[in-house]
């Protein structure tokens, strides 16, 4: 037993002992810590600004569409280019937005219009480090140390989502809004210091599924030989490749589904669940998402210490069926203490599966077309998470119950289509 726990500690450890490793996980989560100051400051310096929430309403959606309708060009060219330089140029960008912001309002000249362009400026600039960010990692670890390198990049990032918004409160809190928007940009200036430092790993001469995407772009390989694709042909080449192949289709499926059945059920449903069926307050709400996100972070570090390679398929089966019985127990759960226990197991199940599920597409899909295929499944993600805000919206006005119905349904029956496909059911 203790030889098992010695050597899945190892493996878990293993990516932070290279010094690129650890750079990249120290600029991803400067770069978080940074998003989760910008959404308090920005949110802060606006109701102060024009006490209005619906002018708040209106700067954080001049942020999100932007991030919405280009991410698709973002991933795009991290294929084309080099993934590094994009977040390496991202962060110096979205540094620079964010101090100009700051002095801007630290000398009273700040508008609501001049926030609009600048919330728009900040979603278009990140558009461009989120599909990078998620397929370099190929590049700086080999392909057996993923999972483990995925579990800790994870919880850097849970970890970062939790403290950036909560220190941009304190900074907030103990100066004003502006200085929070300079130390925002410190946060992506080190990012962009971090990432720059990050050295690629040699690459076996021929492997064409680990090609070094980061440092020479391949061509798209729908591309006619000799031929330079132009940004829509190679938008439209990623699109083919990620619908045409059943697994990828299987891997887009199940994330919309999770998402369709996280976004409003973890939002409107944990909130109406606290106050109305569990009879509680902000308190119970905050004790519901602290224990999903502390499942989350167990599951990720207990995937990222196991070995092998799961039968992928079945995994993300197994998780749909679980988030189901979890979602659909929600609508019945009486208690708080029960509402917390469910609510972890769903946190675990979904870390667990998220570790093996990344890595097999960071393995397995060629890096001429990684980020690509990675910024579809975001774009799906920014649809998706708004429908489901406004039919949980609307079912959480009869109660919980039918609302958590509906979602686990979903998820069960996400669950039964991954096993129909034997193609998905022995992917690995």
């Amino acid at each position: 037993m203790a030889s098992t726990l010695v050597d899945a500690r190892d493996r878990l450890s293993a990516p932070a002992r290279l010094p690129s490793f650890r750079l990249l996980w120290l600029g991803q989560s400067l770069s978080l810590l940074g998003d989760g100051f910008s959404y308090i400051a920005f949110s802060w310096i606006t109701l102060g600004l024009t006490q209005s929430t619906l002018a708040l309403g209106y700067v954080l959606a001049f942020q999100a569409v932007p991030r919405a309708l280009l991410t698709l060009v973002g991933g795009s060219l991290s294929d084309k280019w080099s993934s590094r330089t994009l977040m390496k140029l991202s962060s110096w960008a979205r540094a620079a937005l964010m101090a100009g912001v700051g002095l801007a309002g630290l000398a009273g000249s700040l508008t609501l219009w001049m926030l609009c362009c600048a919330a728009a400026a900040f979603g278009a600039v990140d558009a461009f480090f989120q599909p990078a960010r998620a397929s370099i990692l190929p590049s700086v670890v080999d392909k057996e140390q993923l999972a483990p390198a995925n579990a800790l990049l994870a919880v850097g990032t849970k970890v970062a989502a939790v403290l950036g918004p909560a220190v941009g409160g304190m900074v907030v809190a103990f100066s004003n809004a502006p200085v929070a928007f300079l130390v925002d940009a410190v946060c992506f200036a080190l990012c962009g210091v971090c990432v720059a430092g990050i050295r690629p790993r040699p690459r076996p001469a021929g492997d064409a599924a680990d090609a070094d995407a980061d440092e020479k772009g391949p061509a798209a390989s729908a591309a006619p030989a000799g031929a330079e694709p132009s940004l829509g042909a190679r938008i439209r080449a990623g699109l083919r490749y990620a619908f045409e192949d059943p697994r990828i289709r299987t891997i887009l499926a199940v994330d919309a589904a999770v998402t369709f059945c996280q976004a409003g059920p973890f939002t409107v449903g944990f909130a109406t669940l606290a106050k109305v069926d569990l009879h509680g307050g902000s308190a119970t709400l905050g004790l519901l998402n602290g224990a999903l996100a502390g499942g989350a972070m167990l599951g990720t570090l207990v995937g990222g210490a196991v070995g092998g390679r799961p039968r992928i398929g079945l995994l993300i089966a197994a998780l749909a069926g679980w988030l189901a019985i979890g979602t659909g127990l929600l609508g019945f759960v009486g208690n708080t203490a029960g509402a917390i226990a469910t609510v972890l197991a769903m946190g675990f199940g979904m870390g667990f599966q998220g570790v093996f599920g990344l890595s097999w597409i960071q393995r397995t899909i060629d890096g001429s077309v990684l980020s690509r295929v990675i910024s579809v499944d975001m774009v799906i993600g920014y649809a998706v998470a708004p429908l489901s805000l406004i039919v949980c919206g609307a079912l959480a006005q009869s109660g919980t119950a039918a609302m958590f119905a509906v979602s686990a349904s979903v998820l069960a029956v996400t669950a039964v289509g991954i096993l129909a496909s034997r193609t998905v059911r022995e992917m690995r």
